[in-house]
């Protein structure tokens, strides 16, 4: 994702320039930039740089949000802002007390579909929501032995639990329950990863939102969603490359998309333009710190409800 955005920044953003890429092994060196540093602190210390884009392993988060904040930079950091929800309060807080902006990676709520389902129930053609669902299967081709246990709730499972807070506007989750196993890579359950999980949301509306996620599909990446309400329903996701589907002796079928670059590469533009757009009209960023904090809450819960066999709840 780092060299995704980089790219971004240079090429596919009028008004944005990649000044300076920073990699503690000195990576990025293909991009399209003004100075490569291996320090972070070197950035903070840059004062033509106003912004940054943090696409670190996530446990570096927080301390990186904190410390760019500090140093007056706007930031843009990719989920989750944190693993901990004490770290993301303390994240949140440096932001709001340096007054920059502050925008995290949940990139489907800019992927046409998404937002056009947001539009509908914004404009009531869906009415009340009542049932929610969202998945992401994953293509597959991990290493079992660099994913944390937790990583199909904090790192995979995030983006759906946004989903499900982005289709019912002004719901806070209040319950969950969730269940998960290594079906996958089964030689691995004892060290407790867990790569195949499903997640059931209860909202303070009574709303429920339904969540599921793997971490190998045979057929590519898979991520779909839809919203049934008192007036429709809307779902969203398709994963064929094109529209044109194959007829032939061994049946029909359709070309599909096997990485989430592929599949959301408009969304990924699309948030970053966001965000250099809320710098500079001094304007919210339309992904708050606050919704990270409350899908990572989700996550926290669903992760206790699986170790546990009980339905987590989520107090505010």
């Amino acid at each position: 994702m780092g060299l995704f955005h980089g790219e971004t920044l240079s090429h596919r953003l009028p008004g944005a320039r990649l000044a300076a890429v920073a990699d503690p092994v000195g990576g990025g060196k293909e991009l399209d930039a003004d100075r490569f540093y291996t320090d972070a602190a070197q950035v903070w210390d840059d004062p033509e740089i106003d912004a940054v884009v943090i696409a670190a392993p996530a446990r570096l988060h927080s301390d990186l949000i904190v410390a760019a904040a500090r140093a007056g930079k706007h930031v843009f950091c990719e989920k989750p802002t944190a693993l901990t929800l004490a770290d993301a309060d303390r994240a949140i807080a440096a932001t709001r007390d340096a007054g920059v902006v502050f925008q995290v990676g949940f990139q489907r709520r800019f992927a046409p579909d998404w937002a056009a389902a947001r539009a509908l129930l914004d404009g009531g053609q869906i009415g009340t929501p009542r049932l929610l669902r969202s998945l992401t299967r994953d293509p597959g081709g991990f290493d079992p032995a660099r994913v944390p246990p937790d990583t199909i709730f904090f790192e995979t499972l995030i983006h759906d639990f946004d989903v499900l807070r982005f289709l019912n506007p002004g719901a806070h989750a209040v319950e969950v329950y969730a269940t998960a196993d290594a079906l996958v890579e089964p030689a691995w359950r004892e060290r407790g990863l867990r790569d195949t999980a499903a997640v059931l949301v209860r909202f303070d509306n009574g709303t429920t939102g339904f969540a599921e996620a793997c971490f190998a599909t045979s057929y590519g990446h898979d991520v779909r969603a839809e919203v049934f309400g008192s007036a429709g329903a809307a779902t969203m996701g398709d994963a064929r490359r094109t529209a044109m589907t194959f007829s032939g002796p061994s049946g029909r079928t359709v070309a599909t998309m096997h990485s989430d670059q592929e599949l959301f590469g408009n969304a990924y533009i699309a948030e970053l333009a966001a965000f250099t757009d809320a710098i500079r009209t001094g304007t919210p960023p339309p992904v708050t710190g606050d919704d990270a904090r409350a899908a990572l809450a989700i996550a926290v819960a669903a992760a206790e409800s699986a170790r546990t066999g009980h339905p987590v709840r989520i107090t505010p």
